[in-house]
């Protein structure tokens, strides 16, 4: 009786990778389109502490394809404990449409007491663009990134949301890559169906006049998750979320090094998850209670278990494989079967540490 509701459980989700994947396939939306007028854009970029990664964001920058005179790129140094003032001070030198801004003590938590949302805010207000770019210090856009995040827009569009790629170089470093592509396909998927998802902070868009009337940084609540806060303001002003998936709007991230930086990473996450609608909950609930369920299932009745999980991870590596595909990248066979077992370890390890008493460390900054 108990292994007949285990393969009930873990047949939903299966089910739920079959009907993802064909909604992936079939309802698939590409927003770009040929881009006819090079309007004016700022890009803004909150750093603190990153004089490790800035270099190759700046590097980046210097390669887009757009206009300079169309052009506007704001750093905003928040209080670094290193040298990335310095770093930004010497590049922005290199060219007048660029611009830093240091965030005063004065300033710390003026408009926001998350650091990261309180500097975007004093950057907005500076910010001269018809379209506000947004990605992080520790990031890489593509040449193509502008042009292709303005020619998406149209209709009732308010925020546009792309790809991201964790740079590998380990394994370790492939298995966050897929998770976030797990995440984002789903997001894809959802969005293209016309419903309300989340902002993507290291590789978003939002249009001058969404920002200011849905009340910008400065008029979401408190929350760790910016980019989601943002996205909810924006969707109640009556704008809509676009999802662009393309290698011309990839941006690139680096990984977190070990599990420990990873959980202090998910357990900020975690805090935006929780205050997600119903079905964000459910889908998400499914991808965590499969794998107890699978556990328990192949203890009962061991051959049915692992056929049913040898069919997800299936399932589950055409729907990845697809994505990746979309975004031009592929992906190996060797990571697709071996990502359920880090996704035991990770789902599991990001729940217990999320209710693990104790503040949330983000740029050296504790948080409750």
């Amino acid at each position: 009786m108990i292994s007949a509701w285990l393969s009930v459980v873990v047949g939903i989700l299966i089910l739920q990778y079959m009907f993802l994947t064909f909604l992936l396939k079939s309802n698939w939306k590409n927003h770009q389109k040929q881009l006819k007028v090079f309007p004016h854009v700022s890009v803004l970029v909150a750093a603190r502490n990153e004089e490790k990664f800035l270099p190759q964001l700046l590097a980046s920058l210097e390669k887009l394809d757009y206009p300079v005179d169309k052009l506007q790129i704001l750093l905003a140094d928040d209080q670094s404990q290193d040298d990335t003032a310095q770093v930004a001070r010497d590049w922005i030198q290199k060219g007048a449409n660029r611009k830093l801004i240091s965030i005063q003590s004065d300033q710390v938590g003026f408009y926001q007491k998350n650091g990261k949302a309180n500097a975007l805010a004093v950057l907005a207000q500076e910010a001269t663009g018809e379209y506000f770019f947004f990605t992080d210090a520790d990031c890489e856009v593509p040449p193509s990134w502008i042009q292709e995040g303005v020619s998406c827009f149209g209709g009732k569009t308010g925020i546009l949301i792309g790809i991201t790629q964790v740079k590998c170089l380990n394994f370790f470093e492939k298995m966050q890559e897929l998770e976030w592509w797990n995440t984002l396909g789903i997001v894809k998927i959802v969005t293209d169906l016309g419903l309300p998802t989340t902002g993507l902070g290291n590789n978003m868009v939002i249009s001058r006049d969404t920002y200011f009337k849905s009340g910008g940084f400065e008029g979401i609540p408190f929350s760790l998750t910016e980019d989601l806060e943002i996205s909810k303001a924006i969707v109640n002003e009556g704008f809509e979320i676009r999802h662009q998936v393309s290698d011309f709007f990839l941006v690139k991230t680096k990984a977190e090094r070990n599990w420990k930086s990873l959980l202090s990473q998910r357990k900020r996450w975690m805090s935006g998850a929780m205050t997600l609608s119903v079905y964000w909950k459910i889908l998400l609930g499914f991808q965590f209670f499969f794998f107890p369920a699978v556990l328990v299932l192949i203890g009962l009745a061991w051959k049915l278990g692992v056929i049913l999980w040898g069919l997800k991870i299936g399932i589950q590596s055409v729907f990845l494989s697809f994505f990746a595909k979309k975004a031009g990248q592929k992906i190996g066979i060797l990571p697709l079967l071996c990502f359920d077992f880090y996704q035991i370890q990770s789902l599991s390890l990001t729940i217990l540490y999320y209710f693990w008493p104790g503040q949330t460390q983000w740029k050296a900054r504790n948080y409750p």
